[in-house]
């Protein structure tokens, strides 16, 4: 039985009335017609009066409609209703044009989205229409007084108002009273369940550090108000409004906050930065994506139903109504915004009224299976990077099985600011709150939030609390402090002197840890992404499976049928979180004899350092004129054993390049559907191949000398730990064509004079980089 939590929504009825009209037209029999002989005068014109002039009635103009009265909320392009009468039809009206529809929903709810600021819109039901509604541009910011003039809890939690009247639900945790503030202040915000009073995470870590912690829930998420779409732009100004009106408290610091997070509070940093809030002091997004469609979505052009789809699905399931139209429980939602309705809270009870106007994103996903500017751009970051102008600290893994590693790629787009520092290494999705990259992490809060020179010392005492919660290990020293003793402007300076990227090697291997310990084993810097001086290396493609330094003289082929369930779909133990600890066990295997190609490199006579993206660029040909593409690059060792380095897919059809931003090392790719092209059949007429690129997405890692380079090539899956792909393949032969007319061939990132330890690091020690012996099936 549901109880009865929290009353009817009181709803302003709209009285819809229906009108008809109708008329009876006069019968009319041809049968009893008179008609009149054509020489017979119908009149006699000496003494019939002159005929009366026929008059037509003209149409009666139509009236105007009705001025009617809605609870109306004008927000970024979008305009929310409230309080209407369930079922009642609405029309966005763009003066005569209808640019909208839909019905009220059970709540009294309907929200509009998607609106051109630049046009006068007014909502029209069968009763009338409203006066014109003024929706908000993108730039169309409050007055700093909007934001001066709201005070949050101090500590506590509570609600801060956005421009468009949404109350966002928020957790302040300050280190110390508020009167002895004001403290460097940092900011999360997600759609997780940040703002949970009871919850833990990062509010747990920031205050024993000295900063004052906000966590705020998204629209449409936790006890916040507001509908839930993927990164909508209102989301992000609503970012703005947080930011203003956080750094508007006086226990902040300078007046101005800063922002942290991982992977979904870790991306929406750039989403906010990107609208450029006066107060934002800096971000630091970790583990985050480049593109959603391209990253993680439909990589290479393939849905992923494991994690992408797979999460999207619980965040639509976090955002359902934790009440029902009466007031009862649903039992959805995130379970916390529960146990706040029955402990009284009526605003996060009233803010669940709109939530039936979350789309379901799931079924877009599935319904745009190519990419579009429109829906694409809006969630790339690479697309928008270029108007962050704060200081920014980003970190990921090349193995990330969550967000994916393709990253690194926007690098070169974040042309807006001078301050913009990566720490990039291998791993999994929580390497970037590892203990190898938080001290350079709190450095740079330090020095762009707290303006001060860093201390470590607290920082010593939180990172063994971290670093057992999430790998399952405190065995590990942190480097001592850099800058202990110097004055704040010149650690600034130091700070800023150093090279911009940090490359962190063999991470898990770390010399005198144990395995799988989340410290790197030596690392490197450099000041560009694309690393200056990297030299692109081909290795080509050969008829007996080799890869060499030229092609080969002979015109051939290699084939292999496309059967995805030779593997696994994942090959670890447990869940997905305990991927990340020290006590892992892998389950990597190759796939069934006849299900791949392999190409593998003469023992390597010196030891090559590759940093960044590659290329797979194939002559293939498929019997069913498609197929998907899995390209691995993994290292044989002299040992006996097999190191996974790297993977990239494709959808052969969508081979299509953009010219223009392509490289030898990277190809990049339109994913429109106008570009699609059929693979050649290799029993046509006319056998032949055509070039896939396939993107290798970027990795750093050490080939030593007598090492061995391996291309496998095969259907999607085994190789990314929660990736799961909807792959088309099902038995197709393709064939893969060497020689010199179809010179396919592998080219790699080789960067000369990093130096790495002359040693192998041991086989199960690198952290999201699995290891078996060489052969294994």
């Amino acid at each position: 039985m549901q109880r009865r939590v929290f009353g009817p929504f009181v709803a302003m009825a709209l009285a819809v009335a229906a009108c008809s009209s109708s008329g009876d037209g006069a019968d009319q029999n041809d049968d009893a017609a008179v008609t009149t002989p054509t020489d017979a005068p119908t009149t006699d014109p000496a003494t019939d009066p002159e005929p009366e002039p026929t008059t037509v009635d003209e149409p009666e103009p139509e009236p105007e409609p009705a001025v009617i009265e809605l609870d109306v909320r004008a927000g970024v392009e979008q305009i929310t209703l409230n309080g209407a009468t369930p079922g009642t039809t609405i029309d966005v009206m763009a003066g005569d044009d209808t640019v909208a529809s839909g019905a009220v929903d059970d709540f009294g709810t309907f929200i509009a989205r998607g609106l051109d600021a630049d046009l006068d819109h007014r909502l029209r039901t069968d009763d009338g229409v409203t006066e014109p509604i003024d929706v908000l541009a993108r730039d169309e910011h409050p007055d700093p007084a909007f934001y001066a003039e709201q005070r949050l809890p101090a500590p506590g939690f509570g609600y801060l108002e956005t421009r468009d009247g949404t109350l966002l639900s928020v957790n302040v945790v300050l280190p110390g009273p508020a009167e002895d503030g004001p403290y460097p202040t940092v900011v999360e915000y997600s759609g997780y369940s940040v703002s949970n009073p009871n919850g833990g995470g990062f509010k747990d870590l920031f205050p024993p550090l000295g900063y004052a912690y906000v966590a705020v829930n998204m629209r449409g998420s936790g006890c916040s108000g507001g509908s839930f779409r993927f990164f909508e732009y209102t989301q992000s100004t609503d970012g703005y409004d947080v930011i203003e009106a956080v750094a508007a408290q006086p226990w902040a610091l300078n007046n101005r906050a800063g922002m942290v997070g991982i992977s979904y509070p870790g991306i929406s940093q750039l989403f906010v930065a990107q609208t450029q809030p006066p107060s934002l002091a800096a971000i630091t997004p970790l583990s985050v994506l480049d593109d959603s469609y391209q990253g993680n979505l439909y990589p290479g052009g393939i849905l992923n139903t494991g994690f992408a789809v797979e999460w999207t699905q619980d965040r639509l399931d976090d955002g359902r109504p934790a009440i029902d139209p009466s007031g009862e429980l649903t039992d959805e939602g995130q379970g916390w915004v529960t146990d706040q309705i029955l402990a009284g809270d009526e605003v996060c009870a009233a803010n669940q009224s709109e939530r039936l106007q979350n789309p379901d994103v799931v079924a877009e996903i599935m319904d745009t299976p190519y990419y579009t500017t429109e829906l694409g751009d809006e969630i790339a970051p690479r697309t928008f990077v270029d108007q962050i102008e704060v200081p920014t600290f980003m970190s990921g893994a090349w193995q990330d099985e969550q967000t994916g590693g393709r990253f690194p790629t926007m690098i070169p787009e974040f042309t807006g600011t001078d301050q913009l520092y990566v720490s990039l290494l291998n791993g999994l999705h929580t390497e970037s709150i590892s203990p190898a990259v938080f001290p350079r992490l709190i450095e740079f809060l330090e020095l762009y939030v707290a303006e001060r020179t860093p201390d470590l010392t607290t920082t010593r005492l939180v990172a063994p609390i971290l670093a057992e919660g999430i790998f399952g290990t405190s065995d590990f020293v942190l480097p001592t402090d850099r800058f202990a003793g110097m004055e704040y402007a010149d650690a600034l300076a130091a700070f800023e002197a150093e090279p911009s990227i940090e490359i962190l090697f063999e991470q898990g291997a770390s010399d005198g840890a144990p395995p799988l310990t989340p410290l790197a084993r030596y690392t490197a810097g450099f000041d560009e992404w694309p690393i200056p001086g990297t030299v692109a290396t081909p290795f080509h493609l050969g008829l007996d499976g080799n890869l060499l330094e030229q092609p080969e003289t002979t015109d051939g082929s290699i084939e292999y049928l496309a059967l995805p369930d030779g593997v696994p779909a994942t090959f670890w133990d447990g869940n997905s979180s305990d991927l990340w600890r020290t006590d892992v066990v892998w389950d990597w295997q190759e796939p069934a004899p006849g299900t791949f190609a392999d190409f593998v490199s003469a023992p390597l006579a010196d030891t090559l350092v590759m940093i960044g993206s590659a290329s797979a660029d194939l002559w293939v040909s498929s019997n069913l004129g498609d197929t998907d593409l899995e390209v691995t690059l993994t290292e044989i060792r002299p040992d006996g054993n097999e190191v996974m380095v790297q993977s990239g897919w494709l959808r052969a059809s969508h081979r299509a390049l953009l010219d223009d931003e392509s490289s030898e090392l990277r190809p990049v790719r339109s994913y429109l559907e106008a570009d699609l092209a059929p693979l050649p059949d290799p029993d046509g007429d006319d056998p032949a191949f055509s070039l896939a690129r396939v993107e290798i997405l970027p990795f750093a890692h050490t080939f030593r000398a007598g090492s061995q380079i391996q291309l496998m090539v095969d259907a999607p899956g085994g190789n990314r730990a929660t990736w799961v792909f909807d792959t088309i393949s099902g038995g197709e032969r393709v064939e893969i064509g060497v020689g010199p007319d179809f010179p396919s061939r592998l080219v790699l990132p080789v960067v000369p004079g990093v130096d790495a330890p002359e040693t192998y690091p041991a086989c199960d020690s690198l952290k999201g980089q699995p290891c078996r012996p060489t052969g294994e099936s």
